[in-house]
C-alpha cells in the first residue's frame, strides 16, 4: 500500500494513539484506512473494532485486497480493503484510470462507461448508484468523460455502451445474484466483452500503486456539475431494443399467440426492460409479479435472489402463473443477465429447466431459425456456437451432426465475450453462447450473458412450439433422442478453508505417487484428465491443455471411458468447491433412466474416491465439521444428527440439483450423503 495521508478527524487520531495492536503491518493499514476513509459509518466500524482489541478481524478486513474473480471484484459491503465499500471503489478506480491512461492515448476523448443496479445497505451506507457515482467523480476529476446512467440499467446494457459509445472501458456496479449483503465492480474492455489476462493483474498492479485517494475523488458532486457527465440512458435503451430485433423471427405469430407469460425480476432492474424487450417483439407485455417487480436491495421475498436456486424461489412466480393461466414463467436475476424458465406439466407440475437444459432449446432454436432465414449458398462451416469447458456438450452434439462449429472456453463468460469477438473480427456468424448456470447469450448485439434477449427468445420459442402442438419440455426431449441424451448434475461445496481446498486438488495431482493422476475413479476408468490450473491435458499429443493455463483457481477435468464428463473446480466468486457432471450419449440411446443411475454412481464415487470422507481414521471427529447433502433436510432430520443445528451450515432448499454445504472448522470431515451417515472408518 502507499503511504499514509494526512489528517484523520481528531477522535480518530486520539483512538490511534491510545492503542497498537503490536503488529506493524496492521497499525499502518488501521492508520491508512481512518485517514482515507469518509464514510462516517464504515469508518466507525473500523474504529469500533480498534477500541475492543478485535485485531483478528482488522486483520482480516485490512490486510488484505480484493482480487479479480470470474466476474470482476466482488465481496461483502463493508469496512475493509477486502470489502466492496466506497473506499476500495475510489482505489480501484483510480487504478484503472492510471492503466487505460497509460492503454489509450484517446482516453480522454473516448470515454468510460458506468452502469449500476439496486443493492444497497444501510449498516455500511453503501449503495450500487452511490458507487456508481463515486467511479464516476474520480474519472471526472481527471477529465474523461464519463456516460454515468441516471437510473438503473440491465448489466448487459454497460457493454453494448461500451461498444456503441466507442468507450475504452466501462463497469458496472452489481453482485448479480449473490446474497444482499454483497457487491461487486464488473470491468469492461473496449471491445465490449469482460476483462482477461493480462489486463485483470495490470489493473491490480495499478491499483496498488494509486490507493490513498486523489484530490477531486470523494466528490460526488461533480456528478451533477461537470460537462464531462453523459447520460446514456435513452439512447442505449432505444438501440438496444432495435438491435433485439435481429434475433425475432416470427413476430407476427408472437402477437397472435394464445400463450402467456409471466416475468419475475427478483426485486432487480429487470421489469421495465423486459416490458420492452417484449414490445420489440410484437408481444403483449407478460404479467409481472407484483411483489417482485420493484427493486429491493434486502429481496424481502426470497432467501436467496438466484433463479438457478429453482422452485424455491420461484414460489411467487408459479402461484400467479396458475392463477393466470400462463403455462411459461421466465426470471432475471436482479440485474437482468441470467435466466431461469420453468413451463407448466400436462401432469400439473412445474418442470424448472437447468442451464445446460436451456442451451439444448435455444442451441437448437437459434441454428433452425438461421437455417429457415438463410440464403441456399449460405456456408454452415461459417457458423458457432460457444460454450463454458463445465457447460453441457450437447451444443457439440448438435454442431457434429449439422456441420457447424462447436468450442469451448474456460469457465466465466469474460472468456466467451472475447472469443465471440475474435470469430466476428474474422468474419464468422455466432449464433449462441452460454455457460450452465443460467447465463445464455441469443445473437452477438451484446458480448456478455444476457437475461433480457434471453427472456423474450423464450418467449418467442415457446410461442412458435405451441403452433406445432409442442411444449418446450416436449422438444427438449426430441432434441436428446435426435442428438443424443445428456444427462448432466452440478452442484457444489461451501468451503472457507483454502488449505482444505488446495491440499484436495493437489492430492488429485498426486495421488498414487508424485506428479500422478488418477486411473480410476472407483468402478469407474479414466480416459482423459485435463487440469487447466498446471496446463496439463492427456488427451493431447503434447500432453498441454488447448485452454489457457489459470493457475489462480483449480479446475481438474475428468473423461471417462464410459461417456462421462466431471469437472472440480473452484468457485471465482464465492467460497465453493463446484463440481459438473454429465453422461453423454450417442444418439439412439434412449435409455434415460439408465443414464442418470450410471451417473450418479459416478458422482458417488467422486465423493468417496476423490473427497475422502472415510480416509481419517486416526482423528478425532469434530461435530462441527459437517458435510450436508441439503435436498430438503427438516427440522426433524437435523434433530437427529450428532451437532445441533447453530452449528451447522444449511443452504436454502434447491430443487436441480441440491447443493452440498460444507463448514470446515478442523482437520475432519463427516459426510452426509442424501441424509445417510458416512462415519470415518
Amino acid at each position: 500500500m502507499g503511504e499514509c495521508g494526512a489528517g484523520g478527524d481528531v477522535n480518530s487520531n486520539v483512538l490511534l494513539a491510545a492503542r497498537s495492536t503490536g503488529d506493524s503491518q496492521l497499525d499502518r493499514a488501521v492508520r491508512q484506512w481512518l485517514s482515507w476513509d469518509k464514510n462516517p459509518k464504515t469508518k466507525e466500524q473500523i474504529e469500533i473494532l480498534l477500541q475492543n482489541g478485535k485485531d483478528k478481524e482488522l486483520r482480516d478486513r485490512l490486510c488484505c485486497r480484493l482480487t479479480f474473480g470470474t466476474a470482476g471484484l466482488r465481496s461483502a459491503m463493508g469496512a475493509g480493503f477486502c470489502y466492496i465499500n466506497d473506499l476500495t471503489v475510489i482505489q480501484s478506480t483510480q487504478g484503472i484510470y492510471k492503466y487505460l491512461e497509460r492503454c489509450f492515448s484517446d482516453f480522454k476523448q473516448r470515454g468510460f462507461v458506468v452502469g449500476y443496479d439496486t443493492r444497497g445497505q444501510v449498516t455500511s451506507n453503501c449503495s450500487s448508484k452511490k458507487l456508481a457515482k463515486l467511479t464516476a467523480a474520480v474519472l471526472l476529476a481527471k477529465d474523461v468523460p464519463v456516460y454515468l446512467f441516471s437510473t438503473y440499467v440491465p448489466t448487459p446494457f454497460v457493454p453494448y455502451a461500451v461498444q456503441q459509445l466507442k468507450a475504452v472501458a466501462g463497469v458496472m456496479i452489481t453482485a448479480s445474484h449473490n446474497r444482499k449483503e454483497d457487491n461487486g465492480y464488473k470491468v469492461y474492455w473496449e471491445n465490449g466483452a469482460q476483462i482477461t489476462a493480462p489486463h485483470d493483474k495490470e489493473i491490480l498492479k495499478c491499483i496498488e500503486e494509486c490507493v490513498e485517494p486523489w484530490n477531486g475523488s470523494w466528490n460526488e458532486n461533480l456528478v451533477d456539475t461537470s460537462p464531462l457527465r453523459q447520460d446514456p440512458l435513452e439512447k442505449i435503451c432505444d438501440n438496444y431494443m432495435e438491435d433485439l430485433k435481429k434475433i425475432c423471427f416470427h413476430r407476427e405469430l408472437n402477437a397472435k399467440t394464445s400463450l402467456k407469460f409471466v416475468h419475475t425480476s427478483f426485486h432487480g432492474v429487470g421489469h421495465d426492460y423486459v416490458q420492452l424487450a417484449f414490445k420489440a417483439f410484437g408481444f403483449k407485455p407478460p404479467i409481472p409479479v407484483p411483489e417482485q417487480k420493484d427493486p429491493d436491495p434486502d429481496f424481502s421475498t426470497v432467501k436467496c435472489p438466484n433463479p438457478e436456486e429453482g422452485e424455491s424461489v420461484l414460489e411467487l412466480s408459479l402461484k400467479l402463473a396458475e392463477s393466470e393461466n400462463a403455462r411459461v414463467v421466465v426470471a432475471t436475476d436482479p440485474d437482468a443477465d441470467r435466466l431461469a424458465v420453468a413451463e407448466l406439466q400436462e401432469n400439473g407440475r412445474w418442470k424448472v429447466f437447468t442451464g445446460n437444459e436451456l442451451a439444448a432449446l435455444f442451441g437448437w432454436w437459434m441454428f433452425f431459425c438461421w437455417r429457415e432465414n438463410s440464403s441456399k449458398d449460405a456456408d454452415v462451416k461459417n457458423v458457432y456456437m460457444l460454450a463454458t469447458t463445465v457447460s453441457s456438450k450437447i451444443l457439440k452434439a448438435i454442431a457434429l451432426k449439422e456441420g457447424f462449429h462447436f468450442e469451448e472456453t474456460l469457465p466465466g463468460f469474460k472468456w466467451i465475450g472475447s472469443r465471440v469477438k475474435d470469430l466476428l473480427d474474422n468474419g464468422k456468424e455466432v449464433l449462441f453462447s452460454f455457460e450452465e448456470s443460467i447465463g445464455f447469450l441469443c445473437g452477438t448485439s451484446v458480448l456478455d450473458k444476457d437475461g433480457v434477449s434471453a427472456a423474450v427468445v423464450t418467449a418467442e420459442m415457446a410461442s412458435y412450439l405451441e403452433t406445432k402442438n409442442l411444449t418446450l419440455a416436449q422438444k427438449l426431449i426430441e432434441i436428446y433422442e435426435l442428438y443424443g441424451y445428456h444427462i448432466s448434475k452440478t452442484s457444489y461445496f461451501l468451503c472457507y478453508d483454502p488449505p482444505t481446498i488446495k491440499r484436495i486438488f493437489e492430492k488429485l495431482r498426486n495421488f498414487d505417487a508424485p506428479k500422478s493422476y488418477p486411473k480410476a475413479c472407483g468402478p469407474f476408468n479414466i480416459l482423459h484428465i485435463r487440469d487447466v490450473t498446471t496446463g496439463y491435458d492427456s488427451s493431447q499429443l503434447n500432453n498441454k491443455s488447448v485452454l489457457p493455463t489459470s493457475k489462480n483457481s483449480q479446475m481438474i477435468t475428468f473423461t471417462f471411458q464410459n461417456g462421462c464428463v466431471a469437472t472440480l473446480r473452484t468457485s471465482g466468486t464465492e467460497p465453493k468447491i463446484k463440481y459438473y457432471a454429465e453422461m453423454c450419449a450417442p444418439p439412439g440411446q434412449s435409455d434415460k433412466t439408465f443414464l442418470e443411475e450410471q451417473l450418479q454412481k459416478l458422482i458417488e464415487a467422486l465423493v468417496e474416491n476423490f473427497l475422502e470422507p472415510r480416509n481419517k481414521r486416526s482423528h478425532q471427529t469434530d461435530k462441527r465439521s459437517l458435510l450436508l447433502h441439503s435436498c430438503c433436510l427438516s427440522r426433524k432430520v437435523i434433530s437427529k444428527l450428532s451437532a445441533p443445528l447453530s452449528e451447522m451450515s444449511v443452504m436454502p432448499k434447491r430443487a436441480h440439483p441440491p447443493p452440498f454445504v460444507l463448514e470446515q472448522y478442523g482437520v475432519e470431515v463427516v459426510l452426509l450423503w442424501e441424509c445417510r451417515r458416512l462415519t470415518p472408518g
